[in-house]
């Protein structure tokens, strides 16, 4: 049996994949167990930030692996609080917790949100319902599943785990609606400031305002799920910051930590002593590899420039995508791009990519863009090439 045969013989079928075995990697570019090269536009779905095997990052990683791979949270390594003291300082944040995705990551979320009124309101006024988005994605766990607001992901799993209430995103009326039709059981609203897997859909800055404007009147947390758009994708470290906000509670992962698993939940003054000890816990949060990886990543997406450079690339990649006579337009933010196509397939067309070299997405109908932040305008121009062709 080949490599395919032999991995469907295992694992159990519950992705889509691709008839691709990739083999190694290094910049953005991947190699096939055959030994054909494909330019990324993908990174993991936004997870490897540095492209492959980045020098920095490989050394580091590589480094923490001989050193100590793996504690219990009963103790304390310097590497984690490095890379804690290293993502508080850059993001404003007070204090974080560390899991190793982002469900985890919104998982802590939901479980700080709750406690915060719990804590402050009692447990008979029942405050404990969350507001997310129509559109949303908020992870595969069962209560993150609850809280995205897409059907098309409910089937088979009931029953839900209760207290989730969705408003259709970038309606202020439905908003305002919906927290005076549950007035007083509100503990938070949840949000993507980019809808990534709703098809990279981002919120005007009326519904933010809105968004933050009501829960401050209210004392209700805000939260803001950048487990895609957070650590340099959209141009800035934040999402957050392209709207002039920051919200309570920040959730983080996939381009974090470089390409090793991570999660991390940061939280602001206010509710970040809300989870005390017994509370909540992990036993992968905070791995030495992981945080290893991530103060690297950290360390090169707040050089001087870097971001700078993120949107000179979007810019570009915006513009070149705008002169194919297939797109009908290009939304997202920084280097997390949408593109709506005329009449052909989105699902087609990134198919035909990947058998000319060229490792693509999509989301709901559109093609979708999530290159590494480091990658070059020459592999850029070369990715262009191939998507030209197979549209043509």
């Amino acid at each position: 049996m080949n490599t395919i045969e032999r991995f469907n013989k295992n694992v159990m079928g519950t992705y889509g994949r691709y008839d691709l075995v990739l083999e190694s990697g290094e910049n953005r570019t991947a190699v096939s167990e055959d030994g054909k090269e494909y330019i990324d536009f993908g990174s993991g779905i936004g997870t490897n930030s540095l492209g492959f095997c980045d020098s920095d990052w490989v050394e580091a990683v590589c480094n923490q692996v001989k050193s100590i791979q793996h504690t219990s949270n009963y103790y304390y390594t310097k590497v984690q609080a490095d890379f804690a003291n290293k993502l508080c300082d850059s993001t404003g944040y007070c204090k974080m917790f560390f899991g190793n995705s982002g469900a985890e990551a919104n998982e802590c979320a939901i479980k700080l949100a709750r406690k915060y009124s719990f804590d402050k309101y009692g447990k008979d006024a029942e405050r404990n319902i969350i507001i997310t988005l129509v559109n949303s994605f908020h992870g595969r766990t069962m209560t993150t599943l609850s809280a995205t607001g897409q059907d098309v992901f409910h089937n088979y799993f009931f029953p839900f785990t209760e207290g989730f209430v969705n408003v259709e995103a970038n309606n202020t009326d439905d908003l305002r609606a919906k927290l005076d039709e549950y007035d007083g059981k509100v503990c938070a609203v949840m949000f993507e400031f980019v809808q990534g897997e709703g098809g990279v859909i981002p919120l005007t800055q009326e519904f933010v305002d809105a968004i933050f404007d009501e829960c401050e009147k209210r004392d209700i947390l805000t939260i803001a799920d950048e487990v895609q758009t957070g650590i340099g994708r959209t141009g800035k470290l934040l999402a957050s910051q392209h709207y002039g906000k920051m919200p309570d509670v920040t959730t983080l992962a996939k381009g974090l930590a470089g390409g090793v698993p991570i999660g991390a939940c940061l939280a602001n003054e206010k509710c970040c002593d809300v989870l005390s000890k017994g509370t909540h816990g992990s036993t992968f949060g905070g791995n030495p590899i992981a945080c290893a990886g991530g103060n690297v990543v950290i360390d090169k997406v707040t050089a001087d420039g870097f971001l700078d450079e993120v949107m000179k690339k979007s810019e570009y990649l915006k513009t070149k995508l705008s002169e194919l006579s297939e797109v009908e337009g290009v939304d997202g933010l920084g280097l997390m791009l949408g593109v709506r196509l005329k009449t052909k397939s989105a699902a087609d067309v990134c198919k035909a990519c990947l058998d000319n070299g060229l490792l693509a997405l999509t989301a709901k109908t559109k093609l979708r863009f999530l290159p590494p932040l480091t990658i070059t305008f020459d592999e850029i121009d070369k990715g262009l090439d191939i998507l030209r062709k197979v549209l043509e």
